[in-house]
């Protein structure tokens, strides 16, 4: 310690030296030892270097001043309060010195010292006592200054101290707020800018009375109109406030609004343009509360887009434009009027981005842009000035983009009418467009021409299409950007892009006139130097080869001459080893495509050629493209001959199946599928086995779809050779067994295995016969053989290997009778253990699918006494057996089916469940007899007191209205009106069955009446209600468009069951312990649900601030429903964040206490698993709050995540999180379909 004071006095001793020099080098070091985190200084050293740095702040010399400066940062957490105090006082004083120097110097000081004091939330009160200190003299300095500059600086330290720590100076907001109004009258704009921007800074922490002071002062002033200059600075006060904390505006707009829009109307641009930032703002902030507004507002920006009063643009527009290019400008601007003063252009740029702001964040209005808003743009798109023509473009293309149809999984199957309707308004639009753009795309203008493109590229992807009659005036534009020598290289780039899209949305018929003229502008860029062009030119050329010769369909036109052209540009880019990694990759794909479409005019050049991609192959870099481009040559129909590459490149390939890349491995299989499928007799047995010997490590359950697509090339094998069949034999056959009996088998691998054994049988090769397989396949089942052992496999791998038993049997029916008797026999066996049974029933259910078994007498009876069976597999693979075997044979086992359900209640469960399989597999023309009988029998089930067997009656009802939904859906709907809570209960559950994700004829007819199933939201019936809700949740994952027009009416019950219901909640006695019980649970549960998946497929229809209020309500209920929650504030902060930002902070609250919740400490160790899990997901909502823009503005969520950073668990908590959230590919992956 003593050491240290020693070494800092004689520091101190050379600053006071006269050699500026050594009073340099004394400040660094002394910067230097301040910075060291160990460094300790005693009460008398304190004083002394604060009091020499602040005498050093005067020095003569300006490099000595600076030093100095810096080295008060990292003072602050060194010295003790007082000293700070002292600093900043003394500084304050500089601050209002005469000498320029100083005060400048003294500005920069405090700016340094605010920006090292720890946030409030640390707990130390030094901050608060020196942001009091400073403010109370600046608000003086502020206030009674007479030199502008000094204010200015004032200002900015004063914003710099509200926007990081607005809260700490609660008590000083009202004399802030009093100091900073008078400057906005003030006749220095600077000035006025600054108190704005403090006031922005001010709003986001004040109290509600003090922003009420504010919007109340603000009001006053606009109604006065004092003058027009003061007028503009309030209307840009009210925007600037509104972009800071627009949620708080929202309850004053009905007063704000009528005020601007009457300033729209004075004749003063510059105020003009001010009123529609302000509108902008308002509408990109207070979304809900400016929706009245939106027609007025919207009126005012397309009259004033127009609004040009110091310009003809005349009839004869077309040639204004060219003298406008031309010489003639010098003349204009001799009249009396200077185009220097004509401000108008602001007034339509700010017009336009307050355009832009309403289609972005109102996609229910479409129609209605369409109709007023679409002409107006178009026809502004003739814009003299650059800088507003690119906002109208901008504008447009928002609208644009508005109108992209969603595509996703959700609206694929789901396309109803009423989306068209602004597709087809901008279909009769397109014209219009094109004739306003297609002169500009020559223009000399770049930024203009970048911005047609861009339009016209949004324009082709939202219509494919939609260009094709207009090619012929577009195509000179794109030649001239290409070819123009003052093009700029994004201006190429730009260019490219756009014929790339144009080309891929529009049939190849419609360029053929224009290839003669587009061909050599584009080949001229694949040589261009800078390797974007190059690569942008080889996308179009590929796409370009398409056009050329469709091979898809019959085509006059005559591509050879053309192949001349596109030939050696290509080839010469693809032998080219020096060049950008993106070159080579598309040279190979462009070279790929033109083989594949025009190889039969490449004469001799075809082999050299070929012979490159072989060296391709060897390059570790391009070896998958390669891949991809040997794959697309050798499926053209023009036959290619590639045997000369052959022989070497199939080992190329076989080695490639053992390398680590995943992506590799699956385009070498597919490649290697379509070589063996086209070129057979060019391969020679070896080349077959040295593709084989790697072809069993591929086969594993870790990885399902390399192992798909593995079985699948061996299937086509199996088929082309079959002399390779005992090759095949050996471990790959053992590996494909393996994965049958795996748990994880299903979908598309299983299908591919079924193929395979198929393609094996068929084969007839001595060791891979019918025997020999059922053999291996049924091994595990059989080797566990004793009675009394239990299930070995897991459940999922009987039902693969009775489809696999079942394939086998179709694929040689000569041998189907003898194993379906063996079945058989296994099951009458007492000694068999009931995995014997269990296969054995699967694969008679299998079997009998798509076999008539009525020749075997005894199976009736057998599958009706396993039904008595003690073990549960065997009777529920029995009751799939009875309904799998009926559905073979309709008329004789479904009459007996029916009788024993009415004939044996004890059974009827299983019975049920058989019945439930030959509804849901059996082809409705086969099922119509019997339907009557069907409806009438389920009718007298649909009461029944056990909840399971109404769920399969209910699923039975729905499956079978799907049969003949004309008649059976009315008939529903009048059991809506029966009694019994359980009967109405269990037709809503059957209408959730009768929704499929695939469009279906019910379709049209569900639309005309879920309606009235939906008002079962408002049963008295607490179950009724559940199942409603689960109804509901199912039209809105898989059908959204059967509910869209419904939801007004629905939400309001929706929303209702979301809250928790007192009288439901009843105290349990067990033993000494009394324990809650809630009944309302499961419906809130449902009902949060449904609201999940109402973000995810009608977004557009819900109000969200309303949406808001239960999510909120959500977060503070029953653990389930926290959880639930929490997911979707993270999904809310991603797809709406501005109307998460305005409830941040009553959204904050209960995220807050769950993560600080402490668990008892004798509690259970669920609860503690329970606890952790809830904080967890509380945590991740936080992080995906923090992803919003703009959310550190708010003082709620600074506080907690500074809380976050400094409680120790919680921080590591969040940094897992993060770790977590960033090794996922995106936040979208969470789907709960």
């Amino acid at each position: 310690m003593a050491s240290v004071s020693y070494h800092i006095s004689s520091l101190l001793e050379k600053m006071t030296s006269a050699d500026k020099d050594f009073r340099f080098m004394a400040t660094n070091d002394l910067m230097m030892e301040l910075q060291k985190d160990s460094i300790k200084l005693d009460e008398d050293s304190e004083k002394k270097v604060v009091k020499m740095l602040l005498k050093l702040l005067e020095d003569k010399n300006g490099e000595v001043q600076n030093l100095a400066v810096k080295c008060l940062g990292p003072l602050v957490g060194k010295v003790k309060e007082y000293q700070v105090e002292t600093i900043v006082d003394t500084l304050c004083t500089n601050m209002l010195s005469d000498k320029e120097q100083l005060r400048d110097i003294s500005s920069i000081g405090l700016k340094t010292v605010i920006s090292e004091l720890p946030p409030a939330s640390t707990g130390s009160t030094m901050t608060a006592n020196v942001c009091k200190k400073i403010t109370a003299q600046l608000t003086g300095a502020i206030g009674k200054q007479e030199d502008v500059s000094v204010q200015l600086e004032a200002l900015d330290i004063l914003s710099d101290m509200l926007s990081r720590l607005g809260g700490t100076l609660y008590s000083f907001h009202s004399s802030i707020l009093n100091c900073l109004l008078p400057q906005l009258t003030s006749p220095r704009l600077a000035v006025c800018k600054r108190a704005i921007i403090a006031l922005g800074h001010l709003v986001l922490t004040c109290s509600g009375n003090i922003f009420s002071e504010l919007t109340e002062h603000l009001l006053s002033e606009l109604k006065r109109n004092e003058s027009t200059s003061t007028t503009r600075t309030y209307i840009q006060c009210v925007a600037g406030i509104s972009r800071q904390a627009g949620h708080r505006v929202g309850e004053h707009l009905e007063k704000i609004v009528p005020l601007i829009v009457q300033y729209c109307n004075v004749e003063d641009d510059e105020l003009r343009e001010y009123c529609f930032q302000a509108f902008e703002s308002f509408v990109r902030r207070c979304p809900k509360e400016i929706d009245p507004h939106i027609p007025n507002v919207m009126g005012l920006c397309l009259k004033y887009i127009t609004f040009d009063p110091n310009y003809n643009y005349d009839n004869e527009e077309e040639e204004m434009m060219e003298t406008e290019n031309g010489e003639d400008e010098e003349q204009e601007s001799d009249d009396e009027y200077s185009d220097d003063d004509d401000i108008s252009w602001k007034v339509r740029r700010s017009a336009a981005k307050c355009l832009e702001a309403i289609v972005s964040s109102r996609h229910d209005l479409l129609q209605d842009f369409y109709k007023t808003l679409s002409p107006v743009l178009i026809s502004r798109f003739k814009e003299r000035e650059e800088n507003v023509k690119a906002d109208i473009f901008s504008a447009y293309i928002s609208l644009l983009k508005q109108t992209l149809p969603i595509q996703s999984w959700l609206h694929a199957s789901d396309a109803s009418g009423k989306d068209d309707v602004p597709l087809t308004m901008l279909q009769n639009q397109v014209p219009n467009i094109v004739k306003a753009l297609h002169k500009q795309l020559k223009e000399k203008s770049i930024k203009s021409r970048q911005g047609c493109l861009s339009l016209l590229t949004e324009l082709a992807n939202v219509l494919p299409g939609c260009l094709a009659d207009h090619i012929p005036a577009l195509v000179p534009g794109i030649v001239f950007s290409l070819a123009d020598k003052s093009s700029s290289s994004n201006m190429r780039i730009d260019t490219l892009s756009f014929l790339h899209v144009l080309l891929c949305n529009h049939q190849p018929e419609v360029f053929h006139p224009h290839i003669k003229s587009l061909l050599p502008p584009v080949v001229t860029c694949i040589g261009d130097p800078f390797y974007k062009i190059t690569s942008e030119a080889l996308l179009v050329t590929q796409q370009l080869v398409k056009v050329i010769r469709p091979l898809d369909k019959s085509c006059s036109f005559d591509a050879k001459p053309y192949v001349k052209d596109l030939f050696p540009a290509t080839l010469k880019r693809l032998k080219a080893a020096d060049i950008d990694q993106e070159v080579k990759e598309r040279a190979i794909s462009c070279m790929g495509q033109i083989i594949y479409n025009l190889g039969d005019h490449l004469s001799t050049d075809l082999q050299p050629t070929l012979k490159i991609f072989l060296e391709r192959l060897k390059n570790e870099i391009t070896r998958l493209t390669t891949v991809k481009a040997l794959t697309l040559i050798a499926s053209s129909p023009l036959k290619i001959d590639l045997r000369p590459i052959l022989g070497e490149g199939f080992p190329i390939l076989a080695s490639f199946l053992r390398k680590n890349q995943r992506a590799l491995k699956l385009s070498t299989l597919t490649a290697l599928d379509i070589l063996v499928k086209n070129y057979s007799d060019s391969l020679k047995p070896a080349m077959i086995e040295s593709v084989l010997t790697e072809l069993p490590a591929l086969i594993t359950e870790n990885d399902m779809h390399v192992s798909q697509v593995a079985i699948v090339f061996l299937t086509t094998l199996a088929k082309v050779y079959p002399s390779c069949i005992s090759k095949i034999s050996g471990s790959a056959l053992a590996e494909v067994f393996q994965l049958v009996h795996s748990p994880l088998l299903q979908g598309g691998a299983l299908n591919a295995i079924v193929d395979f054994f198929q393609a094996l049988v068929l084969a007839k090769a001595a060791t891979m016969c019918y025997s020999e397989l059922m053999k291996q396949l049924t091994a595990p089942v059989y080797s566990s053989g004793l009675a009394g052992a239990s299930l070995t496999l897991h459940k999922q791998a009987y039902y693969s290997v009775a489809k696999c038993v079942a394939a086998l049997s179709s694929a040689c029916p000569k041998e189907a009778p003898v194993t379906v008797n063996q079945f058989i026999q296994d099951v009458k066996n007492p000694k068999s253990s009931s995995a014997v049974k269990v296969l054995a029933f699967l694969s008679l259910a299998e079997i009998g699918r798509t076999m008539n078994l009525s020749a075997q007498r005894e199976l009736k009876t057998v599958i009706l006494e396993a039904f008595t069976s003690t073990s549960e597999e065997v009777k529920s693979a029995a009751s799939y057996a009875l309904g799998n075997v009926s559905v073979g044979n309709l008329k004789e086992y479904l009459p007996f089916m029916l009788k024993e359900i009415v004939t044996q209640p004890k059974r009827q469960y299983l019975l049920l469940h058989s019945l439930k399989e030959v509804i849901s597999s059996s082809p409705a023309n086969g099922l119509k007899p019997y339907v009557e009988d069907i409806w009438a029998l389920l009718f007298k089930h649909c009461e029944c007191t056990e909840e399971g067997t109404r769920n399969v009656v209910a699923e039975c009802l729905g499956k079978l209205t799907l049969v003949n939904p004309s008649e059976l859906l009315p008939r529903l709907k009048k059991q809506l009106s029966s009694g019994s809570p359980h009967a109405r209960g269990t037709v809503v559950t059957a209408i959730k069955f009768t929704i499929a994700d695939q469009p279906q004829p019910v379709d049209a007819l569900l639309k005309g009446c879920i309606g009235d199933f939906l008002k079962t939201l408002q049963d008295p019936d607490l179950n009724v209600r559940r199942v409603a809700l689960a109804m509901f949740n199912s039209a809105a994952h898989n059908k959204p468009s059967l509910i869209r027009d419904l939801l007004s009416a629905v939400l309001p019950s929706l929303y209702n069951e979301t809250k928790v219901r007192r009288e439901l909640i009843r105290e349990v006695e067990m033993g000494p312990f009394k324990h809650t019980v809630d009944d309302g649970l499961d419906v809130r549960k449902a009902a949060f649900e449904c609201m999940y998946t109402l973000l995810e497929s009608c977004l557009d229809r819900l109000d969200i601030y309303e949406y808001l209020n239960h999510v909120e309500d959500g977060l503070k209920d029953h653990y389930d429903i926290r959880m639930l929650t929490f997911i979707m504030l993270a999904r809310l902060s991603t797809l709406c964040p501005n109307a998460v930002l305005q409830r941040l902070e009553r959204l904050i609250e209960p995220l807050r206490a769950t993560c600080s919740t402490k668990v008892k400490a004798g509690s259970v160790k669920q609860e503690f698993e329970k606890q952790d899990e809830l904080k967890r997901s509380a945590m991740r909502a936080v992080a995906a709050l923090l992803t919003i823009p703009e959310v550190e503005k708010s003082p709620a969520m600074a506080e907690f995540s500074s809380q976050i950073r400094s409680n120790p668990e919680m921080a590591s908590l969040f940094e897992s999180i993060q770790k977590d959230s960033a090794s996922l590919p995106t936040s979208e992956s969470m789907d709960m379909s």
